[in-house]
């Protein structure tokens, strides 16, 4: 923008010197024709005074004295001076009227002398191209310069406008990417023009009343949390409460995997700025598929276990990776039927690490999984949103494919811990 706000100053500039000059330099070249003519017509007329006055001798002295070829034409026929042809404008001016004409290299002024010895004398002065023009070219390489001048005075002038309009705009740009980073403390400082300024303004408002939302929403995420405690209570109450010891511990078991669930949510709730989060993804991936081993023993499932050998650590922290990957495996159970096999692979990418979490179910029911609500076979899309969130927290990516047995595939790219 600073760069077409400096041509536009450019252009406007050039525009206005060339109205500007473009006259004048024909002003100046029009009024130097018209000197030399003034003054050749003044070599004439003095040349005109002493014709029939003097001898032919002196006659001839007084033309060649003159600055300008001067040729006097007498009513016998005799040349006098500068040799020059009987043109058409000196038969004219012979008849007794002075006359400018142009002629071949110039322009040739005539003056008639009545009265002279046996009719009438012309006196004929010549200017030549380079008489007419004489200084015009130096004037008009000044105007030029004078005209270059000011146009780079005006491209100095408009880039210096043009920094001061965009380094407050330049500011915003900073702030307003900081602000979608997550950096909700970014603030600018108003500046620049009043349209600029109101901008400012307007980005600083906006930022507190998106921090005024995340803030209520994070409230009420930590009060419905707090909430689901009462029931939590009730259930290991009730867990405890049971017969067969063996069942009490299993639902005792899952009961605290719920209650950390819970409480994890109050925490990322609450938390404010999201502190730099690392795990071992080989570690977290392993020790979540050995959860559900039990649960794919019950149903008949076979699975496959490839992790790389850890550690590999990834810029995502173990509770929500091991939320993510308790989301897709959830996904497997909840929508393929029992029997189904499944795999889990963690290898080493370029810049990460790769998690692919493939079945050899049905597949994806609806051509766009990842829409919440609408992910089909009764899904609300909330585990492969919650995996995907995950992902791109992190700055990853997640990808769903087909996998080799038919099923679903979905793959996630985890990104390295970066210093």
């Amino acid at each position: 923008m600073r760069r077409w706000l400096t041509l536009l100053v450019a252009a406007t500039t050039s525009l206005v010197l060339i109205a500007l000059l473009v006259p004048l330099a024909l002003l100046v070249r029009t009024v130097a024709v018209s000197g030399a003519v003034s003054e050749a017509e003044s070599e004439a007329d003095s040349v005109a005074v002493v014709v029939g006055a003097v001898d032919t001798e002196t006659l001839r002295l007084t033309a060649e004295q003159a600055r300008h070829p001067v040729t006097v034409f007498l009513p016998g026929g005799e040349v006098i001076g500068d040799p020059a042809p009987r043109s058409a404008a000196v038969e004219l001016a012979s008849l007794g009227r002075s006359v400018t004409a142009a002629a071949p290299g110039g322009r040739e002024i005539l003056v008639a002398v009545q009265g002279a010895p046996g009719g009438t004398a012309v006196v004929r002065v010549f200017l030549d191209d380079a008489d007419l023009t004489r200084g015009v070219l130096q004037v008009w390489a000044g105007l030029a310069a004078l005209g270059l001048a000011l146009v780079g005075l005006g491209v100095l002038v408009g880039d210096r406008l043009a920094r001061a309009v965009i380094r407050p705009i330049t500011a915003l740009a900073k702030v307003s990417h900081r602000l979608a980073a997550g950096d909700l403390s970014a603030r600018t400082v108003p500046d620049g023009p009043p349209e600029v300024h109101a901008v400012g303004l307007a980005l600083n408002h906006l930022a507190e009343r998106i921090t005024g939302l995340l803030a209520e929403e994070r409230e009420n995420a930590a009060d419905l949390s707090h909430r689901l405690r009462t029931p939590l209570t009730g259930l290991r109450l009730e867990a405890e409460s049971l017969a067969d010891p063996e069942e009490s511990a299993r639902l005792e078991a899952r009961v605290d995997a719920l209650e950390r669930a819970v409480t994890s949510v109050i925490t990322e709730a609450r938390r404010r700025v999201r502190e730099r989060a690392e795990c071992d993804a080989a570690a977290v991936t392993g020790a979540r598929v050995a959860f559900w081993s039990v649960l794919a023993e019950d149903q008949s499932r076979d699975f496959t276990l490839d992790l790389a050998p850890g550690p590999l650590p990834v810029g995502v922290s173990a509770a929500d990776l091991a939320a993510c990957v308790d989301a897709l495996l959830g996904n497997v159970f909840a929508h393929t039927p029992e029997g189904v096999s499944f795999s889990v692979r963690l290898e080493a990418a370029d810049g990460g690490a790769l998690l692919t979490v493939a079945d050899a179910g049905p597949g994806f029911a609806t051509p766009d999984p990842l829409q919440r609500g609408e992910s089909g076979a009764g899904s609300t899309g909330l585990g492969l949103d919650i995996a995907r969130r995950t992902a791109e927290s992190a700055g990853g990516s997640l990808s769903l494919r087909t996998s080799p047995a038919g099923g679903a595939s979905v793959i996630l790219f985890l990104p390295a811990v970066t210093s």
